[in-house]
């Protein structure tokens, strides 16, 4: 199984201090590649980097969370996105899957524990689509 440490991870939030905590969890949780954005352009800017997992903010100030999301998206597909806000909305939820994001969680006292489950979830998903991808020689064994 891939050492789930290896991912590298981007926080993209405009508060600080929500930002810095949610780090400081997942380092407790064995992480250490994390990257800290407070904007959504500065995120952007940087996907060049090559994140595997970026928590990203639903409500900031200088372009929406689902604007950023939607550009990470179309910058690549295989970047897992969770969005993160602190507003409990069905429509936001729904529309944030519809645009790619992983998953959604609300800021609330359970956030870390949700982190870490989805960071599972996408572990499990990686593994799984490691196991489905056949490998060149098997395909070009495949035609013969």
């Amino acid at each position: 199984m891939e050492n789930q440490n290896q991912f590298k991870f981007f926080i993209v939030d405009d508060d600080v201090f929500c930002a810095k905590m949610y780090g400081q969890d997942l380092k407790n949780l064995g992480f250490n590649d994390i990257t800290y954005f407070n904007n959504g352009t500065d995120c952007l800017s940087n996907l060049d980097q090559k994140p595997d997992i970026i928590f990203l903010d639903h409500n900031m100030e200088d372009i929406t969370g689902f604007e950023v999301l939607k550009k990470i998206k179309r910058y690549n597909p295989n970047i897992y996105v969770v969005m993160v806000s602190g507003q409990e909305n069905i429509k936001t939820a729904v529309d944030a899957l519809k645009y790619g994001a992983f998953d959604y969680i609300i800021k609330d006292n359970t956030v870390i524990d949700k982190m870490e489950l989805i960071i599972n979830k996408i572990n499990m998903v990686k593994e799984e689509l490691k196991k489905s991808k056949p490998t060149i020689i098997k395909r070009l064994l495949h035609f013969f």
